[in-house]
C-alpha cells in the first residue's frame, strides 16, 4: 500500500525529494514504488519537468481511486489498533449465579485494566440454557457442567466440592458428615439446574429418591429456606463461600462435587474481545481444553 501513498506524495510535493523526507523514505525508494505502481496499471502517471513532478492525464484520471484506497488503507489500519485496544468491544457470557458472584467480577476488573474499553453482557441461566445459548450463538461463551453439553469445546476449570446445607437445630448438624441415605429422609429443596441435576444424580446412583418438596432456580433463596427450616439441601462450595445465612455446612461421605468449565463453540470466530477473555481465564486456572464434549 505504500506505493499509493508514495505517488500521491509525490503529487502533493511535486517533487519525489521532498516526497521521500516526508516519508523516512530514499529518493530511490519512493521513484522505484511509482515505478511498480505505474507496471501495475500499465501506463505513465507521472512526468518530471523543470518546475516539477506533474501528473499525466492517465495519472490525473487514476488519482482519485488511488486517494480512496490509501484513504480505505489507512481506516483500515485505524480499526486494527482500535481493535488491539479492543475498543467498543462486547464481551457475551452465559453463567450461572455462584460463577457470577465469585468469579467474573476480579475478572473483569483485571481484564479491564489493560482494556478499559471493553464491555460485558451477563447472561444468566443454568447448565442446559447456557449451552443451548453457546451454541446459538447467543453468547461466546459460557460456563457448565461437562456433561450438560455435547459439541462444544469443554475446558475444565475447577472441581467445586458440594455440602449439605442444614438449618442450625437440625439433628444431622451435629454429626460430622452427613450420608446421602440422611439426606433422603429430609424434606429436601432441589436447585433447579436444567436437564441435569449433580445432587439428582447423586441419589439415583446411591440407589435413593429424595423428599423434593420444593425446586427453587436461586442458590440464595434455598439458603434462606434451610435457615428457615423448610428443610435440607445440597449446594456447591463456592455459592456457599460468601453467605451470612445461619445455617450449617456439612461435608457428605461419600464425596460429592460438580465440575465447573469453560465452554464455547469455535474460538477461532469469536470476537477478538472474548478470545482474549477466555485466554485470561485458562491463565487464571492454569486450564487446557479438554476433548470436545
Amino acid at each position: 500500500m505504500k506505493r499509493y501513498e508514495a505517488l500521491i506524495r509525490v503529487v502533493q510535493t511535486g517533487s519525489f525529494t521532498r516526497a521521500a523526507q516526508a516519508m523516512g523514505y530514499t529518493q530511490s525508494a519512493v521513484s522505484q514504488m511509482v515505478q511498480t505502481l505505474e507496471q501495475e496499471l500499465g501506463t505513465t502517471l507521472l512526468l518530471r519537468q523543470k518546475g516539477g513532478v506533474v501528473l499525466t492525464r492517465d495519472g490525473a484520471q487514476y488519482l482519485p481511486y488511488i486517494r480512496a484506497l490509501d484513504t480505505a488503507h489507512a481506516e483500515l489500519e485505524q480499526k486494527h489498533e482500535e481493535m488491539q485496544g479492543l475498543t467498543g468491544a462486547l464481551v457475551r457470557i452465559g453463567t450461572f449465579s455462584s460463577v457470577s458472584v465469585n468469579w467474573l467480577p476480579a475478572l473483569m476488573q483485571s481484564f479491564r485494566q489493560q482494556y478499559p474499553a471493553v464491555a460485558f453482557d451477563l447472561q444468566q441461566g443454568e447448565y442446559t440454557n447456557i449451552g443451548r445459548w453457546i451454541a446459538e450463538g447467543r453468547v461466546d461463551f459460557g460456563f457448565v457442567n461437562p456433561d450438560a453439553v455435547s459439541g462444544l469445546t469443554v475446558i475444565a476449570l475447577k472441581h467445586d466440592p458440594m455440602l449439605a446445607v442444614l438449618p442450625p437445630d437440625h439433628p444431622l448438624a451435629a454429626q460430622e458428615t452427613v450420608s446421602p441415605q440422611a439426606l433422603a429422609c429430609e424434606p429436601y429443596i432441589l436447585l433447579d439446574e436444567g436437564e441435569l441435576s449433580e445432587p439428582l444424580n447423586f441419589f439415583t446412583q446411591n440407589g435413593l429418591k429424595p423428599n423434593i418438596q420444593f425446586k427453587v432456580f436461586d442458590d440464595y433463596t434455598i439458603m434462606s429456606m434451610v435457615e428457615q427450616g423448610l428443610g435440607v439441601s445440597i449446594l456447591p462450595s463456592l455459592v456457599l463461600n460468601r453467605h451470612n445465612r445461619k445455617i450449617v455446612l456439612k461435608p457428605i461421605s461419600p464425596n460429592l462435587e460438580r465440575v465447573i468449565a469453560l465452554a464455547y463453540r469455535d474460538k477461532k470466530t469469536l470476537p477478538l474481545a472474548s478470545r482474549r477473555f477466555i485466554d485470561e481465564i485458562l491463565k487464571r486456572f492454569a486450564a487446557k481444553p479438554m476433548a470436545d464434549a
